[in-house]
């Protein structure tokens, strides 16, 4: 063979190279790259997020139920109290005047009872004098020793000092019942001076002071409230006071553990459980139909949370259901395709060209179906690699975790499932040729 045709050949076969290595770059650089993840078991915990702010459980607020200036105020905010410790005074003469004048009508009206019992007896006497002189007369009438008119004059003097008795006892009775009055208006005019000395009703701390001492007490009306005084809270039981939205409202369940952070106190977590889930949703001024429903649900913190103060913003995680060692799929693996499905559920396969000697990856617990009385739906799941094609597999999924869901049927242990990027699990297919990326992509 000569050198030429020797080189002829040579540049020839190198050409060929080139363009098998070229199609076969090109071909290679049209199959997607896709982040892959095999399914395996994990323990996980459903939550639900919500934010509130945290409040003792027990909080008095203290207003006055007497008008007048405040004389003396021994509190002021962030101090501690007892039970019956001595607060403030209100201004004491206008009610004591009201005191001294109730004690002196009740000895006048018990002067004047006394005065109708004495001329009861005056009544009784005159009375038993007036029988006497009847029963004389009465004698002497029989003997016809007085006349007629004498002797009905006697009766009629009886049936007039019985008249005059009743009348007596009659006073005495009123008296009684003006006494009766007397004494409980002195006993409301003591009550409300009692009033004017306000006492701690708890063991707290005041955690808001409105008065300050010479200002005036407003006392609060049918239509209009009160000054509210001072607020005495007991920081001994903490709650956090959350708004969770409706969706999430029927996940949660009284005595369902939960986690709080405080932002202010942001170093530490403190555990609590469910204690209250609201009925009726939280009402705000000026709410529109376009704003979020919320619902309001109380966690008892179960950790003394030192430097605490009322209103502290706080987040909670309350954990509402738990798996352990359960099949769980990566949420971001799942995405919905309309696919046609038969009375049992199953996706109908189509017949589609997998390759020479290929079949599609079919899990266990999801099998093929040939079923021809089939219908559109839309279908949750996930698209699991085989021999580098992809094939859609439903997944009925159980409670969420942070990263995973339950997987209940469609997918079994070991299994490896697209997981991103999103724009292209978006345009896979059923036995579409996909390849693993080295580096997964950012989700």
């Amino acid at each position: 063979m000569s050198l030429r045709r020797a080189l002829i050949i040579g540049l020839v076969l190198i050409a060929g190279l080139g363009t098998y290595a070229g199609v076969s770059y090109f071909r290679r650089a049209e199959i997607p790259q896709v982040d892959g993840e095999p399914i395996q078991r994990r323990d996980l915990q459903a939550l639900v997020s919500a934010s509130g702010t945290i409040q003792p459980k027990l909080s008095v607020d203290i207003s006055a139920s007497v008008m007048g200036r405040v004389t003396r105020l021994a509190v002021s905010e962030g101090d501690r109290v007892a039970a019956g410790q001595f607060l403030l005074q209100i201004d004491p003469e206008s009610l004591q005047s009201t005191v001294d004048r109730g004690e002196a009508a009740v000895r006048a009206a018990e002067s004047a009872r006394n005065q109708a019992r004495v001329a009861v007896t005056t009544a009784q006497v005159n009375l038993q004098l007036s029988r006497d002189n009847l029963e004389r007369q009465q004698g002497l009438w029989e003997l016809r020793l007085i006349s007629r008119e004498v002797y009905e004059q006697a009766l009629t003097d009886v049936q007039l000092r019985e008249t005059e008795l009743e009348s007596r006892e009659v006073e005495v009775a009123t008296s009684e019942q003006r006494v009766t009055q007397e004494r409980a208006l002195l006993n409301s005019a003591r009550y409300d001076l009692s009033q004017v000395t306000l006492v701690s009703p708890i063991d707290g701390i005041v955690t808001r002071r409105n008065i300050e001492e010479g200002e005036t007490v407003v006392v609060g009306t049918m239509n209009n409230p009160g000054t509210v005084l001072l607020t005495i809270a007991d920081f001994s039981i903490l709650e956090a006071e959350l708004e969770v939205d409706e969706t999430d409202i029927p996940d949660v369940r009284f005595g369902q553990e939960t986690e709080i952070t405080i932002d202010a106190l942001p170093d530490r977590a403190y555990r609590g459980r469910v204690t209250e889930i609201g009925n009726s949703p939280i009402q705000t001024t000026g709410q529109t139909t376009s704003q979020a429903t919320n619902f309001k649900v109380v966690v008892t913190l179960d950790d003394d949370i030192p430097d605490v103060r009322p209103g502290f913003t706080c987040t909670a995680d309350i954990t509402t259901a738990v798996r352990t060692a359960v099949v769980s799929v990566p949420i971001q693996s799942t995405t919905v395709r309309e696919r046609m499905v038969d009375a049992q559920g199953q996706i109908v396969r189509e017949s589609r060209d997998y390759g020479a000697g290929v079949t599609p990856a079919v899990s266990a617990s999801a099998p093929m179906s040939t079923s021809v009385a089939a219908r559109a739906e839309e279908v949750e799941g996930v698209f699991v690699m085989w021999d580098g094609r992809v094939q859609f597999t439903r997944v009925v999924t159980g409670i969420a975790g942070e990263r995973y869901f339950e997987s209940l049927a469609g997918l079994n242990e070991g299994d490896l499932v697209v997981t991103g990027p999103f724009n292209v699990v978006r345009g896979l297919e059923d036995g579409d040729s996909v390849r693993i990326n080295e580096r997964p992509s950012n989700r």
